[in-house]
């Protein structure tokens, strides 16, 4: 018993650390996007900066990623010693660079473990300007990298499907499965399965970061890189506790027999911080109200590992062996009602879920996350309608209710399978005591809806896989830009006062902006001449003169049209006197 106290309090340690990270973890916009740069994209500057500023809209790390600046030749100018703090990312440039054009590039990680890249260019004197995609290294991610990823991430959603809900159903609704070697097997390649795709996507986390192939998977510098963030951590912990679990959980279960419930609190302690590790990464942690987004992605989690391994327990148990039909026909009710609160809690915490990455019905069908996220649903409701035969099939069987109009739904699962006397199906023949029978007859129907509910449901997982890697929709769908910039001198004072910037929508075609202007005080002031320019350099668009309007005191407004989608600079250009001019810039994408 002592090994079991000391189970039991390493478990509730590990919950606690996971919800102190999580709890205190900085509000983030779920996927970093790029508020402003200086030098601004396509700047022309008299002499050459001492570093290149990134800033960004949340907290982003540099991990495995990079930030360099090359040359035209692609050579780097940078000293090497790029660092992030907080919001801004900062690459210091050697000395006494050449009149020439240069490209930032970086690739820095979000909140939410993705990888964000982009450059832009600028030119120091006489200099060509050098188009951004031009030098440097690719942006996407590594075929086989990609691939990967969302593998061993379903490998570990089915592991704990497996370690997670086969023994919990039979705690619950089977106690006679305990006796199952089979049953024992699968709870234990389930938790081996999440240790091991928990160890893959830790490995993998470093190419996906760095931008670089499976050829570096076991790079030390990367693993380390890796293993020195919260996303290494909290997968580090996931194997832990998975290993933990199947120690605690198959030392129990033994010689047929169910777990003592010194064993079986234990093991429901570890699965708690487990369920936890799973959800205290990638999305949930990102945006606004990052504990409560966990408690729903972890609610959600245990639903699904509760209903499939639930699943598998009944067609690799209970409906394939020679199971007795009092027993059968005590445990299915019990779990069809598990079942249903299952889908139930699945239901409400994907809608907050889905509430929270989509936002709208627009990017609901204008993204990859929306069009992976609608298959998704429609999967779910085919595998529902598995589930509906399913609970027909017990109700009318092992239940106490009788809902004849709803017979013909199972019967059209049973290819033809004529009704007997077994069967209380059969026109008005009485039931018989099932405790005293064999199986009824139409089993068959039972077996191939969960069947196809298994099935369906392992392909939702690899969908939840793909959508876990896909920037959610709200991030990829047009924002509008709502920014206040410092207005900076020629020699990078910024003391000069701010301007507020909002362009709505960031779409391509007829938009609307708003500038106000306010002096170093923060008051509304009115400049001697103002403009604005618009330029998409790696298209080689602008830059375009927007016509402002005034509209009271230091406001102006515009209504320019963006041509096409891309990265766009917009840049303002204010001449305070007649020896003070100041500007200000900023970089947001235009979908």
């Amino acid at each position: 018993m002592r090994r079991l106290s000391a189970a039991v309090l390493l478990g509730a340690l590990l919950v606690l650390g996971v919800l102190v990270d999580v709890g205190t973890a900085r509000p983030a916009a779920a996927h970093a996007t790029v508020v402003t740069t200086t030098p601004t994209d396509g700047a022309r500057l008299d002499f050459a900066p001492a570093e290149v500023v990134v800033e960004f809209d949340e907290p982003v790390s540099l991990g495995a990623g990079y930030a360099r600046v090359l040359d035209g030749d692609g050579e780097r100018v940078d000293t090497g010693a790029a660092e992030v703090r907080g919001t801004t990312l900062t690459v210091p440039l050697r000395e006494n660079l050449p009149d020439a054009g240069y490209v930032a590039t970086y690739r820095v990680v979000s909140a939410d473990s993705h990888p964000v890249s982009g450059a832009f260019s600028f030119v120091v004197g006489d200099g060509e300007l050098v188009p951004a995609g031009s030098v440097g290294e690719g942006d996407g991610a590594d075929p086989g990298v990609a691939t990967a990823l969302p593998a061993a991430r379903w490998l570990g959603y089915l592991g704990l499907a497996l370690g997670l809900g086969v023994p919990l159903v039979l705690a619950t609704c089977w106690p006679g499965g305990w006796a199952v070697p089979r049953l024992r097997r699968l709870a234990g390649a389930g938790l081996a399965a999440v240790v091991v795709g928990g160890l893959l996507s830790l490995l993998l986390q470093g190419p996906y970061a760095a931008g670089s192939g499976l050829g570096q998977l076991l790079d030390p510098q990367l693993l380390g890189t890796s293993l020195d963030s919260t996303f290494g951590r909290t997968l580090l912990l996931r194997v832990v506790l998975a290993g933990l679990l199947a120690a605690v959980l198959l030392r129990g279960w033994r010689r047929g027999s169910a777990p003592g419930t010194g064993w079986l609190v234990a093991a429901g302690v570890l699965a708690t911080a487990l369920v936890l590790s799973v959800a205290a990464i990638g999305h949930p942690v990102a945006g606004p109200l990052p504990g409560l987004a966990v408690t729903v992605a972890a609610v959600h989690v245990a639903a699904m590992s509760v209903w499939l391994g639930g699943l598998v327990a009944l067609l690799a148990g209970a409906l394939r062996g020679p199971t007795p039909a009092g027993e059968l026909l005590a445990a299915l009710p019990r779990w069809s009602g598990l079942a249903a609160g299952c889908i139930g809690a699945l239901v409400v915490t994907g809608v907050l879920q889905s509430m929270r990455e989509v936002g709208s019905v627009s990017a609901l069908f204008a993204t990859t996350y929306g069009w992976v996220l609608v298959a998704k649903v429609a999967l779910v409701l085919l595998v529902l309608a598995a589930a509906l035969v399913s609970r027909d099939w017990v109700q009318q069987r092992a239940g106490t209710r009788r809902r004849p109009s709803r017979r013909v739904v199972a019967h059209a699962f049973a290819a033809g399978a004529a009704p007997t006397a077994e069967d209380p199906a059969a026109g008005d023949l009485p039931a018989e005591d099932p405790a005293a029978v064999a199986p009824p007859a139409t089993i068959g129907v039972l077996r191939r809806a969960v069947l196809l509910e298994c099935i369906g449901a392992a392909v939702v997982l690899a969908l939840s896989a793909v959508l876990v890697g896909t920037p959610p929709a709200k991030a990829a769908v047009a924002q509008p830009v709502e920014v206040t910039l410092p207005l900076q001198s020629a020699g990078g004072t910024e003391d000069a006062g701010a301007v507020q910037v909002t362009l709505d929508p960031a779409t391509a075609g007829p938009t609307t902006l708003h500038v106000y202007l306010f002096d170093a005080i923060g008051q509304l002031t009115q400049p001697q001449q103002i403009g604005v320019t618009l330029t998409e350099v790696e298209q080689q668009i602008g830059p375009l003169d927007v016509d402002l309007a005034p509209a009271g005191p230091g406001h102006y407004v515009a209504d320019p049209t963006l041509p096409t989608t891309g990265t766009w600079t917009l840049t303002v250009t204010v001449r305070l006197d007649e020896f003070t001019a100041v500007t200000a810039s900023t970089v947001f994408p235009v979908r």
